[in-house]
């Protein structure tokens, strides 16, 4: 005996005229639950209003990162970064949309800053793996990590 059963997600409301601070909580909360194509159309919309929103803009690439499109995560990032040099999850999350690109060398100086600029043990870990595949991978000298 085989029970199928069958879940629906609820829709997502999305109000036509969401104003940036409240796209911002709806577009956060809907990349907790794990919906970045529903968190994009909100973010979209509201980016229509506020273009140079960061706050959105760095949900968007939030969304692009979960949704594997990292060359539209990396645009956006790079644009974050240069805007905001401090911004460490911004700095960070490029590191890691580079890493996922396998394009190690240039995530390298990304993830190091970041890893400086918070203190944060992950932070550190990801520059110790990263460092760690280039040096296998003959691209990086274990002199030059020290």
């Amino acid at each position: 005996m085989t029970d199928d059963v069958t879940i629906q997600a609820p829709p997502v409301l999305q109000p036509a005229h969401l104003r940036p601070e409240s796209a911002y909580r709806v577009a956060h909360d809907l990349l907790v639950e794990r919906a970045p194509r529903e968190a994009l159309e909100v973010l979209e919309r509201a980016l229509a209003l506020d273009p140079a929103n960061t706050g959105l803009r760095a949900l968007r690439a939030w969304a692009y990162l979960m949704r594997a499109q990292l060359q539209k995560a990396e645009a956006e990032l790079r644009s974050l970064v240069e805007e905001t040099p401090d911004d460490v999850w911004a700095r960070f999350a490029l590191g890691r949309a580079l890493v996922r690109q396998s394009r190690l060398p240039d995530a390298l100086p990304h993830l190091r800053m970041a890893a400086v600029m918070s203190g944060d043990p992950e932070h550190e870990v990801e520059v110790l793996r990263v460092e760690r595949m280039l040096a296998e991978a003959g691209q990086l000298s274990w002199d030059q990590l020290t």
